[in-house]
């Protein structure tokens, strides 16, 4: 609150603006000045004794602006998203490398071996958000069924493409396995933190998901396009769709929630990362 100067030597007490009328009108010599904020009532040392009523604006604190805020709490996951990427990941990126796992891939040979493990444990985490969306355990997330961004059978359909080329498909691993049961815990008793990990999954695999996808297609693959990254209809109409619907659902979230939305997006990169390793295993 901003400090106020006194008026007078003498006295001064606050009180609430519904009560300056009442007060204004059992004595006589009142002022009174509307004013939005608190009122200071100061005992004047002039004849006649009488009381002025004096207004004084009380100064708000400017409200704090979140990064991308402005254009709906999608811009703001996204802000957060790429400053967590390092500098050789993403132009925005401030994430500092500490640890070896997060280092860039300095040689990159991927292995067919790997890049099934990886298909896999993608599937069972793509099997278990469609699962989690379908079921509903909270009815926001009935927002997002049918959103034209499920990845599951497209991922069905590669994995038997490859079992036809004589290629023998993997269990699930524990990266996968692990991320799928954390997403079924935080369904069901914290859905800020869920939707965390749905918009990074699915936003992530539709750009630097693509990108990588291409790449391994070139070197191992024969260019083989394969369905996980297809859409059916227009990829940049969906996503806007789903944007959409985020800040929709976002909107009747408290600011505290909304920040606890976006701490979580560190834990979505670290679970993805290790599922994304396993091309390199």
């Amino acid at each position: 609150m901003a400090s106020l100067t006194s008026i007078s030597q003498s006295q001064s007490f606050l009180v609430k603006p519904q009560l300056t009328n009442t007060i204004a009108n059992t004595k006589p010599g009142f002022v009174s000045l509307r004013s939005q904020s608190y009122k200071i009532i100061t005992r004047m040392s002039q004849k006649g004794g009488g009381v002025v009523v004096v207004s004084a604006t009380t100064a708000e604190k400017p409200k704090r602006r979140y990064p991308g805020e402005a254009k709906g709490f999608v811009e703001e996951m996204r802000f957060v998203a790429m400053k967590l990427h390092t500098k050789d990941q993403a132009r925005e990126g401030e994430k500092e490398v500490k640890e070896p796992e997060e280092r860039p891939v300095t040689k990159w040979d991927p292995s067919v071996d790997g890049y099934l493990r990886f298909l896999v444990d993608s599937k069972l985490v793509y099997d278990t958000l469609e699962d989690i969306v379908q079921k509903a355990p909270f009815p926001s997330y009935a927002e997002f069924r049918n959103t034209g961004l499920e990845r599951s059978e497209k991922l069905a359909k590669d994995l038997e493409w490859f079992k036809e080329q004589g290629y023998a498909i993997p269990e699930p691993s524990s990266p996968g396995i692990y991320y799928a049961e954390y997403l079924k815990e935080l369904s069901e008793k914290d859905p800020q933190a869920f939707i965390c990990h749905f918009y990074n999954i699915y936003f992530a695999h539709s750009a630097g998901g693509r990108m990588i996808g291409k790449k391994v297609a070139e070197m191992i693959l024969d260019n083989k396009d394969l369905e996980f990254y297809k859409w059916d209809g227009d990829l940049s109409q969906l996503l806007q769709n789903v944007r959409d619907k985020l800040n929709q659902v976002a909107e009747s979230w408290t600011r505290e929630e909304k920040n606890h939305c976006l701490e979580e997006t560190e834990k979505s990169f670290k679970f993805s990362g290790e599922i994304l390793r396993l091309i390199l295993s």
